[in-house]
This record gives C-alpha cells, sequence and structure tokens, in this order.
C-alpha cells in the first residue's frame, strides 16, 4: 500500500465514524485553508535555506549550519503527534531511513511541539531521527508555511483530547504546512513538497529520486 493510499483510508474512517457537525467544522477548515493559501509567499525551489537554532527532544541544540556541514539536508514539517496523518508520515520515512543515511543525507522533522512531546512522539513511534521543537511557529513562519487555524476548532480539539497549548507551550491554533524540503551541502531547495492539503504528503520513493537526483 502506498503511502496516499494509507493517508486516504485515515480519511475515509474519519469520514466514516465522525459526528457529521464536528467533519462539518474540520472540512470547512481544510477546505478554506486550501483556497486561500498563497504558494507565492512559502519558500521555493532554488532559495537558500534560512538558518535555524532547534532544539531536539533531548534538549540539545541542533543548528542547520552544523548539520550542512555533513552533505545535504532533508528536512520536514508535521502538526504534531496529535495528526494520524503526520504520524503515517513520519513512519514512512522512518522506513527509508538507511537509504536516506547511506546516501550521506542527514533528516530532521520538526513541528511546534515542545521538547517533551517531541520525546513522546519519536518514543511511541521508534523514529531514529531528530525530532526539532520549533516552539511558537517561528521558524515555519520564516518559510512562509503557516496555518492559522480558526478557533471554531477548539473545542474540537478539546473534545478529542488534544490541548495544543499544553502540547505546544502557547494558546495559538497555529499548526505548520506538512512541507518537506531537501537542501543541497550549500543550503540551496533543490525539492520542495508543500500543499496546503494536510492529508496529502511526498511519497518516501519520490524523496529517494530526489536524493538520488542530487548525485547527478
Amino acid at each position: 500500500m502506498t503511502q496516499q493510499a494509507q493517508l486516504s483510508a485515515i480519511l475515509d474512517k474519519f469520514h466514516q465514524t465522525t459526528p457529521k457537525p464536528v467533519q462539518s467544522v474540520i472540512n470547512k477548515t481544510r477546505n478554506d485553508f486550501i483556497a486561500s493559501f498563497d504558494p507565492k509567499k512559502a519558500i521555493h525551489v532554488g532559495d537558500h535555506l534560512p538558518e535555524f537554532r532547534l532544539t531536539d527532544a533531548v534538549g540539545t541544540q541542533r543548528e542547520s549550519g552544523e548539520l550542512l556541514t555533513h552533505g545535504p539536508l532533508l528536512i520536514t514539517f508535521y502538526r504534531g503527534e496529535w495528526c494520524p496523518f503526520c504520524n503515517i508520515a513520519l513512519v514512512g520515512f522512518q522506513k527509508i531511513m538507511d537509504d536516506i543515511k547511506a546516501n550521506g543525507v542527514t533528516f530532521v522533522a520538526i513541528s511546534p511541539q515542545l521538547p517533551n512531546e517531541s520525546l513522546s512522539t519519536a518514543e511511541k513511534h521508534d523514529l531514529q531521527f531528530p525530532v526539532l521543537s520549533d516552539v511558537g511557529n517561528e521558524y515555519a513562519r520564516q518559510l512562509g508555511i503557516l496555518f492559522h487555524q480558526p478557533d471554531s476548532l477548539r473545542p474540537i480539539f478539546e473534545k478529542f483530547g488534544h490541548s495544543l497549548p499544553e502540547r505546544n507551550g502557547d494558546d495559538s491554533m497555529i499548526v505548520p504546512v506538512p512541507a518537506t524540503i531537501l537542501v543541497d551541502k550549500d543550503g540551496i531547495v533543490k525539492n520542495l513538497f508543500l500543499d496546503p492539503d494536510y492529508t496529502k504528503r511526498v511519497e518516501p520513493a519520490t524523496v529517494l529520486e530526489w536524493i538520488s537526483a542530487l548525485k547527478h
């Protein structure tokens, strides 16, 4: 089963099991954002990746400049461990991690979750790569990939036990658009997957094709 097939299965289950009033709010939010998102304001292929200094799940600071000294850098942004679509994507990256490393590429995942939440994510899904905390979405803001979720979602998050203030350390409902970015050793964006529909993610096989193309 492709990753997109897994994502579609999650979406189908949502439509089958979620109460209609809840579905209506969530679907409207997603569709409104898809319609309003302007990719021209986001990072593009050919741009120089802005520098970052973010804390990993065990409290160690990771800097983009230092990571790039080891070669190309692959970054994925995810909304949080509460998002089932994100979890499928993270596991998908884990499955190709040996191939990513064998090609000399460093991989990191970034979310607005606090370090303790990131540690829980890494342990729960047995992730063998750094999970970094972009607290307050400051780095995602630099890249132009913010999703300002409306307050109409707050009671739904609370109903399902997903307290973003507790997970993220602030009272906003802002999350990143789940982007995946490959930059070469000079920090130039070579490939980018950016879709305002959070149910869509780049296929792991496509990422490996990106990485292979770096050598040519």
